[in-house]
């Protein structure tokens, strides 16, 4: 019903929280909608809602993002797995999905600072250091705080190395985003299998016609990584996924600065010695020093 302005009836029908009594007031208070975030369903055990919404832009990987990235913030993760194990961390396989869309991405989980193993870390690590003094005495002495702090600069390595490889053009998974001390990237699937990993270059039998191919995939890669001034400095079969005719660069956050690193050049070389002592042993004879000496033509 509508009242015309002015009409002395509206005042005793039209009651606001402003002008009721206080009774009256205490009643519209008690009404008043509340937002209550544990009203939301919790996913069930193994699930997530996507932790893509909250992740701000700078801890997002490089744009144009690709095709097969699923960026709505209603989509749900699922765990289905663990890939690896290792002495910093875990990788865990998530499926992403939303209205039928699916992506599968790579979860690495650095450990939680009472199970950390960072027995490698110093050799690696000469050359950075934490930004406030405190952080650095309580990395050396190992203390909780200081576990905490190694982790995250782990985790922040392997970020920053993702992505100046990925945008270097070396062949790395893309880099989906970083969130505290969990990275997730993109999944290296077999072609036969794709909700299997890649193998390693490690599974590969001898005289298998990629070698050559892979060979020079790997050369290319590493001749980037020089321009960049690092080494990946723990290169080897084992952190190298053969996707079909593709193969992919793993596990980069022990990156070494060339020039920042007084064992730069040591780490190089023994990259150079396991790789071309690999490949020899399935048919394919490489010299080390040879190699080795190509990369420091690359260097910056």
């Amino acid at each position: 019903m509508h009242f015309p302005a002015g009409d002395p009836s509206t005042s005793s029908r039209l009651i606001t929280p402003e002008s009721a009594d206080p009774d009256t007031q205490l009643k519209f208070h008690r009404h008043k909608p509340v937002w209550k975030e544990s009203a939301i369903d919790e996913p069930p055990a193994g699930q997530r809602y996507s932790t893509w919404p909250f992740v701000e832009k700078g801890f997002r990987g490089p744009q144009p993002y690709p095709l097969w990235l699923i960026e709505d913030a209603g989509a749900m993760d699922t765990e289905l797995g663990i890939l690896k194990t290792g002495k910093e961390g875990d990788v865990f396989l998530l499926e992403r999905a939303i209205g039928g869309r699916t992506s599968l991405l790579a979860a690495k989980r650095y450990r939680s600072r009472d199970r950390l193993q960072f027995s490698r870390s110093q050799a690696y690590s000469d050359g950075r250091s934490a930004r406030r003094s405190r952080d650095n005495r309580a990395i050396r002495n190992n203390s909780a705080y200081g576990r905490d702090i190694a982790a995250l600069q782990w985790a922040n390595a392997e970020w920053t190395y993702l992505l100046r490889c990925y945008e270097a053009g070396i062949p790395v998974p893309y880099p989906v985003q970083i969130d505290g001390t969990e990275i997730l990237m993109e999944f290296i699937a077999d072609p036969d299998n794709p909700m299997a990993a890649a193998p390693r270059l490690q599974q590969l039998t001898r005289f298998d016609p990629r070698l050559p191919s892979l060979w020079e995939q790997l050369s290319e890669a590493l001749e980037k990584f020089a321009g960049l001034g690092v080494a990946h400095g723990d290169l080897s079969a084992y952190n190298l996924l053969v996707s079909g005719e593709r193969l992919v660069v793993i596990d980069v956050p022990q990156c070494v600065d060339l020039a920042g690193n007084p064992q730069g050049m040591d780490f190089l070389h023994r990259d150079c010695v396991n790789l071309c002592e690999w490949f020899s042993s399935k048919g394919l004879s490489r010299d080390p020093d040879e190699l080795f000496a190509s990369l420091l033509g690359h260097l910056f």
